[in-house]
This record gives structure tokens, C-alpha cells and sequence, in this order.
């Protein structure tokens, strides 16, 4: 049974309820984060919850809590739930007005709602275990403001579908100029001649938090990284091609649009990158 917060109170996750007037149902008027949770310590935590205060503020929604307060309820949080390796979802949103009105409300408290999931023990780098994706591509249809991370995702989920309905696990996006995005739930990475790239980031991209912090890492240990513009020529001609999100961190891709990217298999970039993560992973 998964224990579940909401508004102040731990209950199981099947008693949860809010109303029917909250404005993240209405309107996806909301913030999100996961964060990952390995035996009892979290991954990226105050990366995580700078960006929650960032997505907050660029939708004029006061953090109703402290840093502090956050850990106080995570910690107990997956204390009440079984697993080694969880996922914290958490969800803020404006809460529930007393009529639906496209303008911000001043009669309603934010709702806050939380629960743990099941995630797969984080990787070391070993090629022989690692989860490999097959990726579609496809134009970038999303609104312009992908650098909040927003409970309305119904542009990501239809992405999605459409890397689903192709055969894929997961598709690749690229804006009207053919330069990439992101992913429909990750961002992405590419090498070429050992050079790890990645998109700079901008209102196109979410500022992902694996990204950032592996960003961070490889340069603190010499490597060489650009954040630029990557074109679809790029993408498709790379040596290797990652994804990074907080429930994967880096994946490698082993198809895309149904050609082997290194012959099908994660490349020797991608085992170094992975093991360096592995190691800096509660240090980043």
C-alpha cells in the first residue's frame, strides 16, 4: 500500500482526493518535480527544489513550504513507503477556487500532493545491464514555455504516443528550425568524435536536473562539453545519443527512426559518462 501527503496529512494513496475545482485539474494551473530516493537519500535534492522555487515564481505561485519543511516531508515520506530505490512525485498547484476563472484566483490555498513510486536500481556504468531505448523523431508542437515544468503536459503525452504508435519507447523533438529540443520526457545528448553536446538550454528545453548535474560532472573531470544548437544532421550522424531524466539518468539509444546508432549496443562514452554519475551522483 502506497502512503500518500496531501494538505497536511499522510493517508493511503486510493483515499486521496481533491476537488474537483483545483485549478491543477482545471487548468493545469501547477508545478512539478521528481526526484529520485536511494536508500533513504535523495538525488539532486536542492537542484530539485531550486527549480520547483523557479517553476513557482514564473507562475506568480508563492512556495508554501521551506527547504527545510520539503526534506522534514520526503524524508517521512518514504519512510512510510516500502523500497529501496523510489521516486518522490510532488505536485503544487493553486489550489481550489470557489467558481473556474481563467484569471489567478485570491479566495483559494495551494494544494499540495505527494507519493513515492517503485524506480529501478540506478546503473554503475555496466553495458551488459543497461536499459536501452529505441527513439522516434518528430517536430517539436509543444508551447513555447517548456522551461517550466508544468502540470500540463498533454503536448509531451501526445509526443509520447506518437514515439509509442512508431514503435519506439521514446521520441526525439526538433523545433521548426531542425535543431533538437528534448525528448518527450528526457532530455538529450549526443557524441561525436568524444565530445559530449547537449542543447543550450532556453524556453524550449526544461532545465532537467540529470542533465545539469552531468553537465557539471564531466567538466569537473576534464571533459569536453558543449551546450549549443544541434541539428537533426547531428543527431542522426552521432556516435552516441543519450537521454537523461531523474528516473533514468543516462540512457543510451540504441535506434533511432529504426537505424542502429554504434551498432546497437551503449557506446564506451556512455559506460564512463554513467560510471562517473554513479559516483558523483549524492555529491553533484
Amino acid at each position: 500500500m502506497t502512503i500518500a501527503y496531501l494538505n497536511g496529512m499522510f493517508l493511503p494513496l486510493e483515499q486521496a482526493r481533491i476537488s474537483p475545482m483545483d485549478r491543477g485539474f482545471l487548468f493545469g494551473d501547477g508545478i512539478y518535480e521528481v526526484i529520485p530516493w536511494y536508500n533513504g537519500r535523495p538525488v539532486g535534492f536542492q537542484r530539485h527544489m531550486q527549480r520547483l522555487e523557479q517553476g513557482l515564481a514564473a507562475i506568480s505561485l508563492e512556495n508554501p513550504m521551506t527547504i527545510e519543511a520539503w526534506r522534514t516531508l520526503f524524508d517521512e515520506l518514504t519512510e512510510k513507503n516500502d523500497g529501496e530505490y523510489q521516486g518522490v512525485y510532488l505536485q503544487v498547484t493553486r489550489g481550489a477556487a470557489a467558481v473556474r476563472n481563467h484569471r489567478f484566483p485570491t479566495d483559494c490555498e495551494p494544494t499540495i500532493f505527494a507519493y513515492t513510486f517503485t524506480v529501478n536500481a540506478p546503473s554503475d556504468g555496466d553495458p551488459d545491464h543497461a536499459t536501452c531505448y529505441q527513439v522516434a523523431t518528430a517536430t517539436d508542437r509543444r508551447w513555447k514555455r517548456c522551461d517550466i515544468k508544468s502540470v500540463a503536459l498533454l503536448g509531451n503525452v501526445l509526443h509520447m504516443m506518437e514515439g509509442v504508435d512508431a514503435g519506439a519507447d521514446e521520441i526525439i523533438l526538433f523545433n521548426e528550425q531542425e535543431e533538437l529540443t528534448e525528448a518527450a520526457a528526457c532530455n538529450v545528448f549526443i557524441v561525436h568524435n568524444g565530445t559530449v553536446v547537449t542543447p543550450s538550454l532556453d524556453i524550449e528545453k526544461l532545465p532537467g536536473i540529470t542533465r545539469n548535474m552531468l553537465v557539471d560532472i564531466l567538466r569537473a573531470e576534464g571533459w569536453n562539453v558543449e551546450e549549443r544548437a544541434v541539428t537533426r544532421a547531428e543527431v542522426m550522424a552521432a556516435d552516441e545519443l543519450w537521454l537523461t531524466s531523474s528516473t533514468k539518468e543516462i540512457a543510451p539509444v540504441i535506434a533511432i527512426d529504426g537505424y542502429s546508432v554504434n551498432d546497437g549496443k551503449p557506446g564506451p562514452v556512455w559506460t564512463a559518462a554513467q560510471s562517473l554519475f554513479a559516483r558523483h551522483r549524492f555529491s553533484a
